[in-house]
């Protein structure tokens, strides 16, 4: 079926009643395009939200609707209506009457709407959503995925039917097997041609195949063609491969229907002597978890907010990504095929016991199967995923219950798609949860002081490791692993060796690991065949579970989660508009991926309080040398390096050399006594210099930086600019100590479609046009309107020039994604 998008001149307002649903001509509705996350509108408050886990938004129930016309000739068609995502119990209504329903908030779905169209008139789609005490974490609301019309011929290809295998593969010939599902609506028996195209990343047709099918009134088929590929271009993370398919029906007037999809060529084989290997070599999985939403943006799924997240990722070191705790958007998906990021997709973070209020247990029972199958026709073409997750942390699973709905999740996966892996994020802390009591008992007390809750979950990891390598969590994930392609283990490294005696033929992924261990877990995937790779929490900061890795001191409410206003996890090795983090960069020495060392100043307080890294808090540091402190206080500096020594500069003097490693694994530290100029760390091993950094200190703010990603963007309301504001001295070095007010006006054919800084505390709303920044920085993101012609974005702050930037928007399929830049 032709997809076309449905995005534009949507209608949203609250649900009340039926009575007082919203019309267009309302006072009370909004004029939107998808996609869009009503949930921000409502805004934040310690009332009517759920708390700490979704950021204190407020909860809602919102209703969308959108007027359409539907032609005459459309009576010989089949029409239908796909949404990408809903949040959530999505009931979507056709002319005033039910046309389907969806209840999970993350699933593809889709709609007929042949019965309820009323042909030569316009016609009116309501799609109502709520969002009420069903979430651990900030889930968004409305129609916050695109939205799809999709028209086919009564002789077409069902939505998801265009399906490529590659069943064999070598360096000269790869074998691709299409198939493709075709449905005969008509009341009589069609005979159509199937034409099959399968072109390069050039556009080159490197193999083609035509085909006669013959279907009876009624009657859906899968055509199966198999082609032949000569020198394959192989999708791997480090040269990621597409090819474009093109599957079209043609009878005797001409062609009736058409889809189209991307595919990679490419081999995963898992073992715990090899580990797992992608065409045949080994690859470890540098991970990260991701939540869904995209920060400034709120849960609103956009294709550029998706490959600037995916492209900072991998730029950062990662080569995986687990979607947390809920299928992956398509436009993520795609981000990952282009940039060569590999995929652990997972279904559910809960399946028949609750853990909120009102959340998706409830629906599990009666709706889990076409939830299983919506995601693996969604990832079927994707070469980027390579696992299935089955669950998150689900509270049963370690009972005989829990291991039984395990094997019928992991046997409905491979029904469907036998060439994938599945996994289960399993842990302890719910497997055993009935036994902690008794093990916190006999464990031996830790010394170390508990000064915080900081110190305090500490311990608790220390309690973790113990948990799970108890003989009660081994006994009892046993059955749970039994139907797993690979086990995934959330916090259980403590297992990682125990198993692979206990069990030889156990593969076992980190599936969610503290980033503060990341020295200790990285050595035991490197050491380990049969552990695969290793998942921080999280790879991208995200809205909601509020402060989980803040630094808390001893004025701060030691709560493990934040009070109000906090936004952010604020754990994230990047944070959620794009920024790396001190940790990122010690990750990425861990991995061995560079030999730049970095250089990090803790932020000094007067009492001299210290907060070294736990659990989810790494230590409070930060990429700056500019302080508003007396000269020759002493500062402690961290430089992160791969290296035996480094030495510190100051302004070209050497005010101290150390030994990297003596406190902490490819950590040197120091205290240095503070002057404003250039502090630099050099780095070297067996006393040959391997890499040097430095910073800068920053003078007085004299105007403000806009860098946007790209200088032209296509005129497609779908698209959107990214501008990064920074606050930086005449020598253009970014001043994290004067954060201001910085107002924004957007001039031409683009709209504001959110703004706002990475502060982890604060009230500021990301709709409005004005922001405070944060650590020197604000993102603005740009949407475009539809039309061409010149955006201008002005940024002005008190007592600074304004300064602006030009982006074109043309009527084009391409665009530069060169980045400009603002002149002050």
């Amino acid at each position: 079926m032709i997809r076309v998008p449905f995005n534009d001149a949507w209608h949203v307002g609250p649900l009340v009643s039926v009575h007082e649903a919203i019309a267009p001509a309302t006072t009370e509705a909004t004029e939107v395009s998808l996609p869009h996350d009503a949930m921000l509108m409502g805004g934040r408050s310690i009332k009517d939200s759920d708390g700490p886990p979704t950021a204190y938004f407020r909860h809602g129930k919102w209703t969308y609707e959108k007027r359409f016309p539907v032609p005459e000739t459309w009576r010989q068609k089949r029409i239908a209506f796909e949404f990408e995502g809903v949040y959530r119990d999505a009931m979507v209504y056709i002319n005033g009457a039910l046309a389907g329903q969806w209840a999970n908030g993350y699933s593809r779905f889709h709609v007929r709407a042949d019965d309820y169209l009323e042909y030569g008139q316009t016609n009116a789609v309501r799609v109502d959503a709520t969002a009420c005490q069903d979430s651990r974490w900030y889930s968004g609301g409305g129609i916050y995925r695109p939205v799809s019309l999709l028209v086919g011929g009564l002789v077409h290809i069902t939505p998801t039917g265009v399906r490529l295998t590659t069943p064999d593969i070598d360096d000269g010939l790869a074998t691709v097997v299409a198939s493709t599902e075709i449905a005969n609506e008509d009341i009589r028996t069609r005979a159509v041609e199937v034409r099959l195209e399968i072109a390069d990343a050039a556009g080159k047709v490197v193999a083609s195949d035509h085909s006669p099918v013959t279907l009876v009134p009624g009657e859906t088929i899968a055509a199966r063609q198999r082609v032949y590929l000569r020198q394959p271009s192989l999708w791997s993370v480090d040269s990621p491969h597409l090819y474009h398919v093109t599957v079209r029906l043609l009878d005797t007037d001409g062609q009736t229907d058409e889809a189209c999809t991307h595919f990679g060529i490419r081999t995963v084989t898992v073992d715990p002597l090899r580990g797992l290997r992608i065409n045949g070599e080994a690859v470890k999985l540098r991970g990260g978890a991701v939540h869904h939403d995209n920060g400034v943006l709120g849960a609103a799924d956009f294709t550029d907010a998706a490959d600037r997240r995916v492209r900072l990722l991998k730029a950062a070191g990662f080569n995986a990504l687990r979607s947390a705790h809920n299928p992956m958007s398509v436009a993520m998906l795609e981000a990952c095929d282009r940039h060569g990021m590999l995929v652990m997709d997972e279904l559910f973070d809960v399946w028949t016991v609750p853990k909120s209020g009102d959340d998706y247990s409830r629906s599990f029972p009666q709706w889990w199967e076409r939830d299983v199958d919506s995601m693996v026709a969604k990832d079927f073409n994707h070469p980027s995923v390579v696992m299935y997750s089955i669950g998150n942390e689900i509270i049963e699973a370690g009972t005989t219950n829990g291991a039984r709905w395990g094997r019928r999740l992991a046997d409905r996966v491979r029904a469907q798609d036998p060439h994938r892996l599945v996994t289960h994020a399993l842990q302890g802390m719910y497997i055993a949860r009935d036994k902690i009591p008794a093990l916190k008992a006999e464990l031996q007390p830790d010394a170390t002081p508990i000064r915080g809750l900081n110190d305090y979950l500490g311990q608790v990891t220390h309690l973790i490791d113990a948990l799970m390598a108890s003989p009660v969590v081994g006994e009892r994930l046993e059955e749970p692993a039994s139907v797993l392609d690979v086990v995934g283990l959330n916090y259980g490294e403590s297992r990682y060796v125990l198993d692979k005696d206990a069990f030889p033929n156990r593969v076992v992924v980190g599936s969610e690991t503290f980033p503060t261990k990341i020295d200790q877990l990285w050595k035991l995937v490197t050491e380990n065949a049969h552990v695969i790779g290793d998942f921080t929490w999280t790879a991208w900061d995200f809205l909601g579970e509020v402060g989980t890795g803040r630094h808390v001191y001893p004025e701060d409410q030691q709560v493990h989660r934040a009070p109000y206003p906090w936004l952010t996890a604020e754990c994230g090795d990047i944070d959620i508009i794009g920024q790396r983090q001190p940790i990122s960069y010690y990750r990425e020495i861990v991995f061995g991926l560079t030999t730049t060392p970095y250089l990090a100043v803790r932020r000094p307080r007067q009492d001299g309080y210290v907060i070294k890294p736990r659990a989810w808090t790494w230590s409070d540091v930060s990429p700056s040398w500019t302080f508003d402190l007396p000269l020759d206080s002493l500062l402690h500096v961290e430089a992160y390096a791969a290296a035996d020594e480094v030495e510190f500069r100051l302004n070209g003097v050497t005010v101290a050399t150390v030994p990297v490693g003596t406190a902490r694994d490819f950590v040197a530290e120091a205290d240095v006594p503070y002057k404003p100029g250039v502090l630099e760390v050099v780095a070297y091993r067996d006393g040959v210099e391997t890499g040097r950094s430095g910073l800068c200190s920053a003078g007085e703010p004299m105007c403000l930086k806009l860098d946007a990603d790209r200088s032209e963007v296509p005129a497609d309301p779908q698209r959107l600019v990214h501008i990064e504001i920074s606050l930086i001295d005449e020598e253009g070095v970014v001043n994290p100590n004067r954060d201001t007010r910085v107002t924004l006006e957007v001039d031409g054919p683009g709209v504001l479609q959110g703004f706002g800084s990475a502060a982890p505390s604060t009230e500021e709303s990301f709709l409005d046009a004005d922001t405070t920044s944060f650590d020197g920085r604000a993102l603005a993101i740009v949407r475009a309107t539809g039309e061409s012609g010149r955006i201008t974005v002005t940024a002005k702050a008190q007592g600074l020039p304004p300064t602006s930037v030009e982006i074109g928007a043309v009527q084009s399929s391409t665009s530069s994604v060169t980045g400009r830049r603002s002149v002050c």
